[in-house]
């Protein structure tokens, strides 16, 4: 590859806003509005939580991104439809009775969400001068985290100022103008003469493969544990009330704020994982987490209260985030790095789903406190778990990296 077919990484950044600010107005903004409307948090909770599962079928779209249309055009494609979602959920009235219709909308802005950053790692990967990947990984991270910072703080804003619809139609062009810097990276085609059910019986091959090995069993199971999920982060919006919190502080610190600090958060995490193992980088990002809803329950219920404590949760989650991609990459090689990393931060997906659920029941059968504090210690107890099962794996020597 000539030095002139490489890209900028910054350029990463806008081809992940798009799917950030589709996800920030999902989880911040319409979480809020559904309370507002009168929906039930655990009602909210549900829908958001449907929403969330759509990452967990991310991997099952690897193979058809690589083996059909070029990654400029299924990119292009995905931000359309997720353009297309986001205006149909603002102009969609929230009723009760349209419950059904207004999840399928978000389900599929959700898909869309997702379908979006799958030729993105094919750009990372193709396109990106091999010194600067890293950097590319970070601008990365800072469009997803930024675009939600975006979608969530400027959509709930523009929405309880002016109008959900004129919040959907200015995220709707942001993500379009955003989505218009993929024209700017040299286009990838898929690999001819390749067929998908080849690609789709070789990576169940490598699954089975991967699960043999007793580290990438154990990371796997780890990722599976509500440890740093992140639930809390669906509900904020929703739950704001509780603080007496107005609209423009809960669109302020869940948004922007909360989108910077993570970033924040996000780089210290990779440093410590660097410095001091990705083992105690995980479960110390996890534990962060777990004092901070702690702390937060135990406090008043007042604005400074979930002002201090959604940033600190943001910096925690963003501590965790680093932490989690580095164990991922820690436990699957070199080899077919890709399908396997899909696969498994797919699986690691799930915990975000079953705890915004529970969290949801929690607080409707309780309040906001009792929700908090089972959060918490159920991520202590399965911290503790992890801990003993990593010592007793080290003494056997099974915690070492898979050769490829």
């Amino acid at each position: 590859m000539s030095q002139q077919t490489f890209t900028r990484p910054i350029y990463i950044l806008f081809l992940v806003l798009p799917s950030g600010i589709n996800i920030g107005f999902a989880t911040v903004t319409l979480p809020y509005l559904l309370t507002y409307h009168g929906f039930s948090v655990a009602r909210t909770a549900a829908i958001v939580a449907l929403g969330v599962s759509a990452s967990l079928w991310r991997f099952a779209g690897g193979p058809i991104v690589d083996l059909s249309l070029s990654l400029r055009k299924w990119h292009f494609i995905a931000v359309l439809i997720s353009i297309i979602s986001i205006f149909l959920l603002s102009v969609t009235p929230i009723d009760i009775n349209k419950f059904i219709l207004f999840t399928i909308i978000y389900f599929i802005s959700q898909l869309a969400a997702n379908l979006i950053l799958l030729p993105v790692g094919g750009y990372m990967a193709n396109c990106i001068e091999p010194g600067r990947k890293g950097r590319a990984a970070g601008w990365y991270q800072a469009g997803n985290l930024g675009g939600v910072g975006l979608g969530g703080g400027a959509g709930l804003w523009l929405a309880t100022h002016f109008s959900e619809v004129t919040a959907g139609i200015i995220l709707s062009v942001l993500s379009l103008l955003s989505g218009l810097f993929v024209f700017l990276i040299r286009d990838i085609q898929h690999e001819k003469g390749k067929r998908l059910i080849t690609e789709l019986t070789g990576m169940g091959k490598d699954l089975l493969s991967m699960i043999r090995v007793p580290v990438v069993l154990f990371v796997i199971m780890m990722l599976c544990m509500p440890i740093g999920t992140g639930a809390a982060v669906n509900l904020w919006s929703a739950i704001a009330a509780d603080w007496k919190t107005d609209a423009d502080t809960v669109a302020l610190v869940t948004g922007i704020l909360s989108g910077l600090v993570s970033v924040i958060g996000s780089i210290a995490g990779g440093l410590i994982a660097d410095r001091w193992g990705n083992w105690k980088a995980y479960m110390g990002a996890g534990l962060v987490c777990a004092i901070v809803t702690f702390i937060m329950a135990a406090l008043p219920l007042v604005p400074y209260v979930y002002i201090l404590g959604v940033l600190g949760y943001a910096f925690g989650l963003g501590l965790f985030n680093a932490a989690f991609s580095s164990v991922i990459l820690f436990a699957i090689g070199k080899k077919n790095a890709s399908t396997k990393y899909a696969l498994i931060s797919s699986i690691g997906n799930l915990p975000v789903v079953y705890m915004t659920t529970f969290d949801g029941w929690t607080h409707d059968r309780f309040n906001s406190t009792i929700m908090l504090i089972a959060e918490s210690v159920i991520g202590f107890v399965f911290i503790i778990i992890c801990i003993l099962a990593i010592k007793k794996l080290k003494t056997k020597n099974l915690l070492i990296q898979p050769g490829d």
